[in-house]
């Protein structure tokens, strides 16, 4: 139990995975499926910055001249997280853009129902 409160911020980042990806998988509205998919992101991002973060130690930039490396945090997975974000949020963009057309040409946003009108607008 004591390195559950250790480990906290991995904990939580799992637990959080695991429900944006039970929302993925198990619900049928799109939306409901982009949200799933951006607390999944959250999640990934929690994790990378609670393996970056080492206690007692500042962010990577140098005042006071102070260049020792045991003085800093590893800057890349802040540098990961920092990049991650942009992706993400741009492929939430272009998500919800096709979720909009996809609304405006059936009149839905249930998955099985879009996939029913697709099917009979083929035939």
């Amino acid at each position: 139990m004591a390195t559950l409160f250790t480990n906290l911020e991995e904990v939580v980042a799992v637990i959080l995975f695991g429900i944006g990806l039970c929302t993925l998988l198990l619900q049928k509205n799109l939306i409901k499926k982009i949200i799933g998919f951006d607390i999944m992101d959250t999640a990934i991002y929690l994790f990378l910055t609670a393996q970056g973060y080492i206690d007692g130690r500042k962010p990577p930039i140098v005042v006071d001249g102070v260049q020792s490396v045991e003085a800093y945090i590893n800057p890349i997975p802040s540098g990961l997280v920092l990049t991650g974000i942009v992706v993400s949020v741009s492929v939430s963009a272009v998500m919800l853009a096709l979720t909009i057309r996809l609304y405006r040409k059936y009149h839905t946003l249930e998955l099985d129902e879009i996939i029913e009108l697709s099917k009979k607008e083929e035939n």
